[in-house]
């Protein structure tokens, strides 16, 4: 049973601050869409209305009443723990060091926190099918929770899509179409969504806006859990894996709430991670509707040649930045994370060489409390 958060009141354009009823919104912001300038929409909750995190409940649940959906499919995401890690501080001269581990969710991947309220979306609309465009972990997240909530699922990815990601896929029950290149997997999203039906959990437009705005608000609970476990030691600086920014932008939002409830008194700066240069490049005045290549065979889950308005803005608005990472750093970054006790995938291993480097600018010091974001596990084939 899906059950709709009555405490939802408007929808928000993140970009132009226009305001919408209630809705599914697949491209974004209608009016920015109109100016091409497109952009996300975030969810307004009833401000009269005080909210409080439910200490009897377990996951995501605790923080119900900021979720679209109070009730939704559940195979125990969220609930991630935060782990301080002795020794890696003193090799990089800061002193507190944590992890942040989502490959503890039930698919392996932070991607589950998503799937649960798009598949809880889905149902309420009495759409039959789900549909995403995936490298790995988000088709595999989705087909999963499609599974659990009782829907059909079919994801759109590339023949670089590893064996294991593939059978767990199939197994749940999806089916897998393999078209040539990630652009044309949206194309091929769109036509199932505009003319079969199917509700999409990811993006299918370009420039993209970013995934489903009621799967992206699952992420709002990892910047929840962090405060509710670390307390009177809240990171001063979260590095997080990024492509579209969907995770950094629930981040940020997460964040943005507690301040204004009052449960902290300032913003961490977010720090997106990529493979390339792409946010890199906007934020010393590129256009963030552009394409950007480079290589990331190595990072599937963080590939990909665009960038989000949402991305933009979350970086800007905690005073965080960007960093690139090569494969050669990643290829080390998972063996000395591995030799720690973490043995994460390439996009998630991308945060510890990224700690150095913004050691080494100056952008993090002594000062700082840092927290990693190791967004999935190793025990992919990756």
């Amino acid at each position: 049973m899906n059950v709709w958060n009555d405490l939802v009141k408007l929808f928000e354009c993140i970009r132009c601050k226009q305001q919408f009823e209630p809705d599914d919104y697949p491209t974004g912001c209608p009016h920015c869409l109109q100016e091409s300038f497109p952009a996300s929409l975030r969810i307004l909750y009833d401000q009269n209305n005080s909210w409080k995190i439910d200490q009897s409940a377990r996951g995501m649940f605790r923080y119900a009443d900021r979720l679209p959906y109070r009730l939704f499919p559940t195979l125990g995401e969220g609930g991630t723990s935060v782990n301080n890690i002795k020794g890696l501080e003193n090799e990089l001269g800061i002193p507190e060091l944590w992890i942040k581990n989502e490959g503890q969710n039930p698919t392996g991947s932070h991607k589950d926190r998503m799937s649960a309220l798009i598949v809880a979306r889905a149902a309420s609309l009495n759409r039959s099918t789900v549909i995403a465009a995936s490298s790995g972990n988000a088709g595999a997240s989705l087909a999963a929770y499609a599974a659990a909530g009782g829907l059909k699922c079919k994801i759109v990815t590339t023949p670089q899509l590893s064996g294991t990601w593939e059978k767990a896929i199939r197994l749940s029950g999806a089916e897998i179409i393999k078209v040539s290149n990630s652009l044309e997997r949206w194309e091929i999203v769109r036509q199932m969504v505009e003319e079969e039906g199917a509700y999409p959990a990811t993006n299918y437009s370009s420039p993209p806006v970013g995934s489903n705005l009621f799967g992206v608000q699952g992420y709002v609970t990892i910047a929840f859990e962090i405060i509710e476990q670390m307390r009177e030691k809240l990171p001063t600086a979260v590095i997080i894996p990024c492509t579209r920014g969907d995770l950094l932008w629930g981040v940020w939002e997460g964040f943005a709430e507690a301040r204004r409830m009052g449960w902290i008194h300032s913003i961490p700066r977010l720090y997106a991670v990529e493979p390339f240069a792409r946010i890199s490049h906007v934020l010393k005045g590129r256009d963030y509707r552009e394409k950007f290549e480079g290589d990331s065979r190595l990072m599937p889950s963080i590939g990909g040649e665009t960038v989000t308005y949402q991305a933009i803005h979350a970086v800007k608005s905690s005073g965080g930045g960007a960093i690139t990472v090569n494969n050669i750093e990643v290829e080390k970054a998972q063996d000395h994370l591995a030799k720690k006790g973490f043995f994460v995938e390439g996009s998630a291993a991308v945060t510890w060489p990224a700690v150095s480097k913004l050691i080494k600018s100056g952008e993090i010091d002594e000062s700082d409390r840092v927290l990693l974001m190791l967004t999935s596990h190793g025990y992919k084939g990756i």
